[in-house]
């Protein structure tokens, strides 16, 4: 399925070229960076906590997981996923288990909370059916933390220096967009909030949420921007559905994606001036996908998904063979990066390659700090 092209500069376009770690070779041995690893988010992070419910937001089915070596887990990838790069980097030698099957002392190294089609607004998603919503993910964590506080022999003070040592990730408000505002026959925000209002009321809900996160114990927190959104796949094929001006709808929609992305960067300014310990981070998902399609155009397929997709979810039609050349798509469904993807994102997630992909720090800094 090829979708019409709006510009030259999509969501993710790595330099696949040089991506040369596909064979899960990055896992390395002795002890990794930090304690443990709590991740947070939507499908772009989701390891498996959508598998068991009805909804259909979820990836447990070939051809996803087609380059992971234990196949489908319910990643929404060919292969490894964003926070599944990040984990190798940190030098964990095991990717991070979902709440939904972590279990005793495995939940000292980090869970994965993820799940895909969760919004930062509780009723973001729900046309997909169940999803485990930013809220609930963190009412998840608060239990988690209760039995690493036992684990700990109920020790308060020692969990909290524990967890004080950890990465947290939070990728998350896609889907107040894709499966929200600009849905306006499902949901009413958009008749609500002009963009720039939507952007506000997000960020003052996430606020609040990052907040609680802040006070479960976490200090080292690295918050994702958003991609540019208006310009993958799935939204290009819904813009072309939708309206005789293809290029306005996708820019629309990326520049109400900047709204948010520049009050999320004020928002990090705010949380380390302000709350003791804390150590907050930006990681620029926008930035780091334009200036990797700048490096890569001509190398690189970022107008099509790699595998045929169900027009209405934008997910891999179940069953079906992708394409074989995977390392030369930019997207892997109509929605979510590739594996290859992934690798770049990841990467330069954890060693920034511009001053401007990672603000204050990177996560390697943070990691260290």
């Amino acid at each position: 399925m090829h979708v019409e092209i709006i510009k030259p500069f999509l969501w993710v376009f790595p330099i696949l070229l040089l991506v040369s770690n596909l064979h899960y070779s990055c896992f390395v041995d002795g002890a990794p960076q930090v304690p443990c690893y709590f991740i947070f988010g939507d499908s772009l992070s989701d390891s498996g906590n959508n598998n068991g419910l009805l909804t259909l937001a979820k990836a447990n089915y070939t051809p996803y997981g087609i380059d992971f070596p234990r196949g489908p887990t319910g990643r929404f990838s060919n292969g490894r996923n964003l926070v599944d790069v990040i984990a190798e980097l940190l030098g964990f030698s095991h990717y991070i288990p979902p709440f939904a099957t972590a279990i005793g002392w495995k939940i000292l190294h980090g869970v994965n909370y993820a799940s895909g089609a969760a919004g930062i607004r509780d009723e973001s998603g729900r046309n997909q059916g169940m999803r485990v919503t930013f809220n609930e993910q963190l009412v998840n964590h608060q239990s988690i933390v209760r039995q690493i506080v036992s684990l700990q022999g109920n020790n308060n003070s020692a969990t909290i220096q524990y967890l004080g040592k950890c990465i947290y990730t939070v990728a998350i408000g896609s889907n107040d967009y894709i499966n929200n505002y600009f849905m306006p026959r499902l949901y009413p925000t958009s008749r609500q909030f002009t963009s720039e209002q939507y952007s506000g009321v997000l960020i003052q809900q996430y606020s609040g949420q990052i907040k609680t996160l802040y006070n479960s114990g976490a200090r080292k927190i690295a918050l994702f921007g958003l991609g540019t959104i208006g310009s993958i796949p799935f939204e290009v094929a819904m813009c072309n559905r939708s309206t005789n001006n293809v290029s306005l709808c996708s820019d629309n929609i990326n520049s109400a994606v900047q709204s948010f992305n520049a009050r999320l960067q004020s928002l990090v300014a705010d949380l380390n001036s302000n709350l003791t310990d804390a150590k907050f981070t930006y990681i620029d998902f926008y930035g780091i996908g334009l200036s990797s399609a700048a490096a890569s155009l001509g190398s690189v397929i970022f107008d099509a998904p790699c595998c045929e997709v169900v027009r209405e979810t934008g997910l891999c039609v179940p069953f079906n063979t992708p394409c074989q050349n995977r390392t030369q798509y930019s997207f892997w469904d109509a929605i979510h990066p590739s594996e290859s993807s992934n690798v770049v994102l990841g990467g330069r997630a954890y060693n920034a390659t511009l001053p401007t992909d990672a603000v204050p720090f990177d996560i390697n800094q943070l990691a260290q700090a």
